[in-house]
């Protein structure tokens, strides 16, 4: 009686933070509204999906247009993808959309594909997580090395920056902009002398914009304002520098209506790896979002069932048109900053989004495209850990498997960097091992 006691007052303590229920099939909305859920708490979920939403807004159109598609995809990817993404999720506080360590996949894939092979990539790619969720196969990937993470994010972040570089001051290209690192830098070189002053100072001054205001004023949406007034200014002055409107047209008012893309075996086969490259990312980036939403609100995610939301979400995503869906994790942790208690925020924020369309979408015309840069310019920097790199660095073993990520997510792609990073950590783990057997 006394061990049964016992074992109810350790499920007892258990229960609080999720960790007794992380291995269910069940999503955290139900588990919320199962528990009770109030108008008090209703009011906190709102107030926090507008801070989240102001912050989704500016950030969902630059990281569509960096990865090569009009604005409206990555709007479509935060209303779709961040409803789905918690309303079936595994977590309270995670937020879904478009993340900025896809930009290199989405672009590479949309380069080579077009518009209907990244959709089926997508799609693709959503299936393979929803499999592996409910494979239960969630929980191998925090066996990934720290160094191997932060080694991919460093490179994403260098190459997401890079990118940027010919919007940012306006640039103007002889042909297509290369894809590889080393030739885009050549070519960006070759046409400093383009620069297009009216877009470096929108740009940069958008960039530094935020970084003041976050650092002097923490609780105001800089990227937001940033972004606003880039818009005016640009507009108000007639300054020589391309807009969404001048590049892509107008921002439809609303979502498109969903339509599968075209399909065949042929194509599947050829779009497998794109697809495996975005599963991979797609599930390490949105379990260690959930991650530190744990650390942040000392509560348990069901890994599981965050992958089977994501999946469903990317599929779903695809078929409104929408590029892929991760966790992201500035929006999870402002999300939670913000005051969230339940998933109802991150449903909340995707209406307040689909809300900008109806009401505001014309108004995204006068976004200077250096403006969007100048916000992934924030995004990159705050991506990179750069105290880790170095931390990581000091140390031989360590720095071998960080270093051989980046170098490899820079010079070839990131899946070969992961691959790499994992295979160098595996041989060192084996090496560790036998040295001391040998010595025995």
């Amino acid at each position: 009686a006394r061990a049964a006691d016992a074992g109810q007052c350790i499920g007892s303590l258990e229960m609080p933070d999720g960790t007794a229920t992380a291995h269910l099939f069940r999503p955290k909305l139900l588990t919320v509204l199962s528990e009770g859920y109030s108008l008090s708490s209703f009011r906190k979920d709102v107030l926090a999906a507008v801070t989240v939403a102001i912050v989704a807004l500016p950030l969902s159109m630059a990281i569509a247009v960096a990865s090569g598609v009009s604005p409206e995809r990555g709007l479509y990817s935060a209303i779709i993808g961040g409803f789905l993404v918690s309303a079936l999720g595994g977590s309270r506080y995670q937020i879904g959309g478009p993340a900025g360590a896809f930009i290199v996949l989405v672009a590479a894939t949309m380069a080579k594909f077009g518009l209907n092979g990244l959709l089926v990539t997508v799609m693709l790619s959503g299936a393979m997580l929803t499999l592996i969720g409910l494979s239960r196969l969630g929980s191998l990937i925090r066996y990934i090395p720290h160094a191997v993470t932060v080694g991919f994010t460093c490179g994403i972040a260098v190459t997401i920056f890079s990118g940027e570089i010919r919007d940012l001051f306006g640039l103007q290209l002889e042909g297509a902009e290369p894809g590889p690192l080393i030739p885009k830098l050549l070519a960006l070189g070759k046409a400093a002398a383009t620069v297009t002053p009216a877009a470096a100072v929108l740009g940069l001054g958008s960039a530094a914009l935020i970084f003041l205001l976050r650092r002097y004023r923490p609780n105001w949406p800089g990227m937001l304002i940033a972004v606003v007034l880039a818009s005016i200014l640009g507009a108000w002055l007639h300054l020589p520098a391309e807009t969404i409107g001048g590049r892509f047209g107008d921002i439809p008012r609303g979502l498109p209506t969903p339509q599968a893309p075209e399909l065949s075996w042929a194509l599947v086969l050829q779009l497998l790896p794109s697809a495996l490259s975005f599963t991979l990312l797609g599930g390490v980036e949105s379990l260690l979002s959930a991650k530190v939403a744990d650390g942040m609100s000392g509560r348990k995610h069901r890994s599981n069932m965050e992958l089977v939301a994501q999946g469903l979400a990317n599929i779903v995503s695809a078929l409104f048109g929408g590029i892929s869906v991760t966790g992201t994790i500035a929006r999870t942790a402002t999300n939670i900053r913000a005051g969230a208690i339940s998933p109802v925020s991150g449903m909340m924020h995707a209406l307040f989004v689909l809300l900008f369309m109806l009401v505001a979408a014309p108004l995204a015309r006068y976004v200077p495209l250096s403006a969007l840069a100048g916000v992934l310019l924030v995004v990159c920097w705050n991506m990179a850990e750069k105290a880790e790199f170095l931390r990581l660095i000091r140390n031989w073993p360590t720095a071998s498997v960080l270093l051989a990520t980046f170098g490899l997510t820079l010079v070839k792609d990131l899946t070969f960097g992961i691959v790499a990073g994992c295979v160098v950590a595996a041989l060192l783990a084996i090496v560790r091992r036998r040295i001391p057997q040998e010595g025995d």
